[in-house]
Formats: C-alpha cells, structure tokens, sequence
C-alpha cells in the first residue's frame, strides 16, 4: 500500500525503535509527489559517489605523513589503501545481495553511519595497525553505500532517464576523483592527515539527514533463503590473493615462489567460488545473471572502462615528476581526465542524436578511448599540452562509455535483483580500479620505472600504455552488436 513503509521479509510489523531500525520509511507525500522527486534521489546516492571516489584518490596524500607520524616504511602504510580495497571488493556482491532482500535504502543509510563513524574513528586512530582496521570497517560502510548505488538510480529514474541519472552519478565519481589530489594536499599541508579521514564526517551526515527524506524504500525484492558465507570467504581469498599476487610482482619484498603461490591460491580458491555458486541452495552470486550476454559482456567492459580510468593516475604523476616537472604541475595535468569525464557523462545526451542506442554509444566512447591511448603511445608523455589535451579526450571517451555501459547492464537485471547487479557493477569498477593501479605499476616496474629523459617517453611508460590500450580494445570489443537486450 502507497502510505505504509516496507517490512522485512519474515519479520512482521514492529513499534517504537524496532520499527526505525529494521524498516524503511517512506518519503513524506510532499516529496514523493513532485514531478523531480527522482531527481532528489539520484542527488542524494551522488553523495555517497563523490565520498567514495574522494576517499580513493585522497588517501595516498596521506602517505608521507604516515611514515613520518608513525616511523614505519612506505610498503607498510601502502595497507591504508590495500585493506580497505580488498575488503571493499569481496564485499560489493554479497552486500547487494542482502541489500535485495532486506530493503536497498536501509543498507545504504546504514553504510552512511558505518562509513561516517569508521571515518572518525581512522582520524583518530593512535597507530598505523589501528588505523588500518578501522579501514577495514570503513570498507563494509562503503560496501554498503556502493553495492546499492546503481540500483538505487537505476530503481528512482523513469526507464527513459536512467541513461542520464546514471550519468550524473558518474561525473559526481569523477568529481570526488579530480577533487582528492588537491582538496588532500591543502587538508595534508595545513591540518595534518587525520583531516583527510575527518572530512568524511560532517559529508556523511548531511547525506544520511537527506537519504532518509529524499530516498524511495525498495518496492521490489528477492527472497534470502539463506546466506553462503563460505562462498564469501572463497571471494574474498580469490580477490586478495588474485590483487596481493599483482602487487608483489611489482616491486613488494616477496619472493617469486611467494608470488606463485599467491596465483595459485586466487586460481583455485575462484574455481571453488565458482562450483559453490552452482550448488549451494542459496547462492552467493546469481550465476544465471552472468549467463545473460548483456550483463556478461558488460560487466568485463565495466571493469576494463576503469581500468583504463585508473591506471593513467598512477603512470602520468610518475613521469612527469622523472623528467622534472613538480607535482603541482602532475596533478592539474591529471585533472583533465576526470574533467573530461565529468563532461561528457552529463552533456553527452544532449550532444548525440536520439536515435543513439547504448550499444552505439558504448562503441563510439570506447574508439575514443582507443584512439586517445593510442597517440599517447606516439606523442611524448612528458609534453605537458598534448598529455592534457589527450588525457582530456580519454575521459570524454570513458564518460560516453561508462553511463551506456551501466545502463545496459541495469536494464538487463530483474528489477528484484537490482541489489545483485549494483553490486556486480560497483565489483566490476572496484576490480578494474584494483587493476589499473597494479597493472601500469607492474609494468612501470618491469620496464625500469617511469624516468627518462625530458622529451621522450620511459620504455616502463611504453607498456603500461600499451596495457592501457589492449584494455580500451576489450571495451570496443564487448560493445560489439551481439549484445541483445533481455527482457524481463
């Protein structure tokens, strides 16, 4: 009924605190009733965006001062980044999962109050080990908050909006992510590092006081029959394994049997996830959602879309600083693909014809894409114009494709696993995020670092952009016109 709140499954109505904690309440009529009252919604999971992609970018200006603060090494404070990740990563599916039973906009309020609370908690931290634990529990706030993202503007705009509505949430991520280099550095040379987790604080209540007015309770779940945490736990050793074995073969103190093993270890540990899913009654991951080409296709061009929207922030800072230029220049350089992003994924419906399908518009961002990396494998990247100017049409490419990209997947999802394919879209960004960071620094390290001489472009830069490249090409290649709507 239109005036009564959502009940969990099985619980029965309840009163009081009972009641405020387990259910989700309605909007009030008056916001319900307005013609953008969608538009609400979408600005206000645009908080959660822009926090999450703050957080990441923001996080390594924290880095210096670590070492200094708490006198330890450089391979030590990179677990700040490390723990929240992998934990962040196992859990985006499984939380989607929950969140599509138990009510989307309950998890992602209380992955506000999680991820606001852990966020005190790491600024004030005394130690490195304790604030790599209240990271961890950072990590499950943001699994919460990302894993019901997608769904809750996929689930608020009309079918005809989603494109856009999903556009905008990505220029807020792009947004987070331009503004972390600068607003970190100001926070990190001024008020010190505890301000860079402190900022999340008053962010995050302002978004929990507007999710509760602006946000729809869930009209549409799936049952939970039971809950496979033993397939959670296969996931969560695939993914760090899988990430940690990346990380040691680019320059960690582990010994090349140790990197064996840890393959090993992801190799097996994700074909025993794999089995489990297809016979466990309750199933962590729906694999018959993968076995729609839609979702399939566009889940591996999801991640490879990040991949490449990742690795040119750890590769262009490491030459550009090689052949001498400061680090304020790096980062307003860097800037441009964020920017560029952000651009065309709110401008981008109003440029293109109409008559533009998501699969076309997946195509042509990704020949964008393609064809930007591939002059940057002939221009010196050191030149700072052409770099920007580069970079810039890169992130035009990535914010045509990202959007469409999204919204095939949505739209090939029933609406009462919209939880379940957030979740696998928010793991498929994490995990091509995760890549493109480990991957341009494994090939930074294998072709001897990112420095050259002032004109020329490092043999280490050389392969990470052609690892960039190879990831662009997999995105034209799952916008291919085999992809067929499902419906539902």
């Amino acid at each position: 009924m239109r005036g009564r709140s959502a009940v969990v499954p099985g619980v029965g109505a309840r009163r009081g605190w009972a009641a405020v904690l387990v259910e989700e309440r309605p909007r009030p009529e008056r916001i319900r009733r307005r013609p953008g009252a969608w538009w609400l919604a979408v600005a206000t999971v645009c908080f959660g965006a822009f926090m999450g992609q703050l957080d990441a970018s923001i996080v390594t200006l924290t880095y210096g001062g670590l070492r200094a603060r708490f006198h330890t090494s450089l391979a030590a404070v990179e677990w700040v980044s490390l723990a929240y990740l992998l934990a962040l990563v196992a859990l985006l599916v499984p939380v989607g999962r929950l969140a599509d039973a138990y009510g989307r906009k309950l998890f992602y309020l209380y992955g506000f109050v999680v991820f606001t609370g852990a966020s005190a908690a790491c600024g004030l931290a005394p130690g490195l080990g304790a604030l790599v634990a209240f990271r961890v529990v950072q990590a499950v706030g943001a699994a919460m908050m990302q894993a019901n993202s997608v769904a809750l503007v996929a689930t608020s705009a009309p079918r005809e909006k989603m494109r856009t509505a999903l556009g905008v949430q990505a220029a807020a991520q792009a947004l987070g992510l331009a503004l972390g280099p600068t607003v970190g550095g100001a926070l990190v040379s001024t008020l010190g590092w505890r301000w860079v987790f402190g900022i999340n604080v008053p962010i995050g209540v302002v978004a929990l006081i507007g999710g509760h007015y602006l946000l729809p309770r869930t009209r549409s779940r799936s049952r939970l029959a039971g809950f496979d945490g033993f397939g959670l736990v296969l996931l969560a050793t695939a993914t760090t394994t899988a990430l940690l074995a990346v990380s040691a073969a680019s320059g960690l103190p582990v010994p090349s049997w140790g990197v064996a093993v840890l393959g090993v270890a992801a190799v097996v540990a994700g074909y025993a996830f794999v089995v489990r899913q297809r016979r466990v009654a309750a199933p962590l991951l729906e694999l018959s959602l993968l076995r729609r080409p839609a979702i399939a296709s566009g889940l591996v061009g999801a991640l490879s879309g990040y991949l490449v929207l990742f690795g040119p922030l750890v590769l262009v800072p490491v030459v550009l600083t090689g052949a001498g230029r400061s680090a304020l220049t790096s980062g307003l350089v860097l800037t441009a693909l964020p920017a560029g992003f952000a651009v065309a994924a709110t401008v981008a419906d109003r440029v293109l014809p109409r008559a533009a399908t998501d699969r076309g518009r997946c195509l042509l961002g990704a020949v964008v894409c393609a064809g930007a990396l591939a002059a940057l494998l002939v221009t010196p990247v050191a030149s700072v114009p052409w770099t920007a100017s580069l970079l810039a049409v890169l992130g035009l490419g990535l914010g045509t494709f990202t959007p469409a990209n999204n919204t095939v997947i949505m739209q090939a999802v029933p609406t009462g696993s919209a939880g379940t394919g957030g979740g696998l879209v928010n793991m498929a960004r994490g995990l091509g995020t995760a890549l493109g960071v480990a991957l341009v620094t494994l090939a930074l390290h294998l072709g001897g670092g990112g420095h050259g001489d002032q004109g020329g472009t490092p043999g280490g830069a050389r392969w990470a952009l052609l690892v960039l490249l190879a990831a662009s090409l997999v995105c034209v290649a799952a916008s291919r016109p085999g992809w067929r709507r499902v419906r539902r």
